[in-house]
């Protein structure tokens, strides 16, 4: 007679050791063991991805993406990046929530576009939502791209897996905003960051 624990605590195993693995491998080069989560493409310095494929990257191709080359991250590559915590009140509740993961220049960074590059962002949701934006400003906002909400990762569906966002009540030029004003340049469902020469 199979013990139906021990069956059940196999399978579970089985499934989250792939995950455990591919997170805990510093040098796995990104997008090798997990899907990709957030792709940046343009004017990158580092590229680990090829062209856009219109079979493959449907979304992308939906929304009218090209690229060359691209930077890819996969959930683990993004975790392995210097997090910081903000606590903005939202304004989906108008409460203050606890929002984690790296600043979107460290992000920017790592696919190989310098600090203090004068480019212009467009910051692409999954449902098509895109944002305009310098470089310059996302550095002043401190902007992040939150990977978690409240201690949680954040789901496909809700506001995540990752959502480009400040801290909206310390930052000057939304502060003083009502807070359904203040979130705009912030999409929620990040997948893409286009990077162009201003």
């Amino acid at each position: 007679m199979i013990n139906k624990r021990h069956f059940v605590t196999t399978i579970g195993l089985a499934g989250v050791l792939p995950i455990t693995s591919a997170i805990a491998a510093p040098n796995a080069k990104a997008g090798a063991a997990q899907p990709t989560l957030l792709t940046v493409s343009g004017a990158v310095g580092k590229t680990n991805r090829g062209a856009l494929d219109p079979v493959v990257d449907q979304m992308m191709a939906k929304h009218k993406i090209q690229f060359s080359k691209a930077f890819a991250f996969d959930a683990a590559a993004l975790q392995r990046l210097p997090a910081v915590t903000i606590k903005p009140t939202l304004e989906y509740d108008t409460k203050v929530h606890t929002l984690e993961g790296p600043l979107l220049v460290t992000v920017l960074e790592a696919a190989g576009v310098a600090r203090g590059s004068n480019v212009q962002l467009g910051l692409r949701a999954v449902d098509g939502y895109n944002v305009a934006i310098s470089l310059a400003d996302v550095a002043q906002y401190r902007m992040i791209v939150a990977t978690r909400l409240d201690g949680q990762p954040m789901a496909l569906g809700g506001l995540g897996p990752q959502w480009a966002v400040y801290d909206a009540d310390n930052v000057a030029p939304f502060k003083d905003k009502p807070v359904q004003e203040r979130f705009a340049l912030c999409p929620w469902g990040l997948y893409h960051i286009d990077v162009k020469a201003a």
